[in-house]
């Protein structure tokens, strides 16, 4: 039976003093290749915000004769994996814990890769957050703690049910996945209907695919970047299938992950085992979760659109960073199609993010949008 106990860091200060170790699972690399689509849905819950974004994209119709269809569209976050590494780790040391970070990038170990490179982090896990299709949706699974030898192997497979999807193979590679006793399988963000299918089919696609394969699911997923009424419904489904919820920040730009996992565990190993074997797990939420999700999702889109002059790879600019994919197929960015300067249409909405995080305009965002305090009462 699952054994998971939750704390928040403002209704309880003590909270990490019997753990030696904070696990940060679940956040991004450069090595990401995201969707666009979510800035007008977070840009939607501002009317500013949104009236402005509705001005521009008329006037890029106007301009072109069609919408501007930002489903071609792509970006990478800013941060390398030892970057983002030790942005984690740098957090779960403040609090006096020592670090276990799993890195998880959509279908991609790149980064476990470059973090074995450097003899401080060889020993960090290999992790992703893997796409599987599943009827008319799709579901993210967080995989963490691949096996060094076959991770390769396991990771070719991963991506060819992710482009084939056969359903009736589904089942026998997450038995295959999960057979190593240290890997873990997360459902990561399980109540959020990502690919727009309406909530009722969203909770029937779910049901029906734990129903199908959750025997090979060892936890679910309380993610640091979806709203707490969601994270609740998520916990009752854990609760439902008999499964422990863990943590998962999904740091995608600058701002640490808001919610690690508290354990005794030396190794992420043992860490594993304690979820698996023991179904425990002590999730804890950092300060930063209780602010508004609209101003962080905001400061999220201000990393994507800033200038990082310590990129790894060289994108210094945040058009180096966004990519259109091309009617062949390839992925190219825009400081590459346009050469003169980003449209007029794009740059103004550059402008206003940027504008968004000056410190007068930061302070009156963070007063004016209504932070998550269901919870902390």
């Amino acid at each position: 039976m699952p054994n998971h106990s939750l704390t928040f860091a403002w209704k309880h200060p003590a909270a990490t003093g019997p753990f030696r170790t904070g696990v940060s699972l679940h956040s991004h690399t450069l090595h990401s290749i995201e969707s666009l689509t979510f800035i007008p849905r977070v840009a939607s819950r501002i009317p500013v915000l949104m009236s402005a974004i509705d001005r521009q994209c008329d006037k890029y119709r106007a301009l072109h004769g069609r919408d501007l269809d930002l489903h071609n569209a792509h970006w990478t976050p800013p941060l390398s994996a030892q970057q983002a590494y030790s942005l984690e780790a740098a957090q779960i040391e403040a609090l006096g814990l020592a670090p276990l970070v799993s890195l998880s990038d959509h279908d991609n170990i790149d980064a476990a890769g470059r973090l074995h490179m450097v003899e401080e982090t060889r020993h960090a896990p290999i992790s992703v957050e893997w796409t599987i299709p599943f009827g008319d949706s799709f579901f993210h699974l967080g995989i963490h703690n691949l096996p060094t030898a076959r991770a390769h192997a396991m990771m070719e497979a991963m991506a060819e049910y992710t482009n084939t999807a056969i359903p009736s193979r589904l089942g026998e590679l997450l038995e295959w996945i999960a057979w190593n006793e240290e890997v873990l399988v997360v459902f990561n963000h399980p109540c959020w209907d990502e690919k727009g299918v309406g909530a009722a089919r969203h909770d029937f696609l779910t049901r029906h695919f734990l129903d199908r394969c959750g025997r090979w699911v060892h936890a679910l997923e309380l993610n640091g970047l979806r709203p707490w009424a969601e994270n609740q419904r998520a916990l009752a489904l854990a609760h439902a299938f008999g499964r422990p919820a863990v943590s998962g920040g999904d740091r995608h730009g600058c701002e640490p992950n808001a919610n690690i996992n508290l354990t005794n565990a030396a190794t992420f190993g043992e860490f594993v085992g304690e979820v698996r074997a023991q179904g425990l797990s002590h999730i804890h939420f950092l300060p930063q979760y209780a602010d508004s999700l609209v101003y962080r999702q905001i400061q999220c889109i201000a990393d994507v659109l800033g200038d990082h002059a310590a990129h790894s790879l060289g994108w210094t600019r945040w058009n180096d960073r966004i990519f259109y994919r091309m009617p062949c197929g390839d992925l190219r960015p825009l400081s590459r199609l346009w050469t003169r300067g980003a449209p007029w249409v794009v740059s103004s909405f550059v402008n206003l993010i940027r504008a968004s995080q000056q410190r007068h305009m930061r302070n009156a965002l963070r007063v004016w949008l209504t932070p998550q305090r269901e919870f902390a009462g």
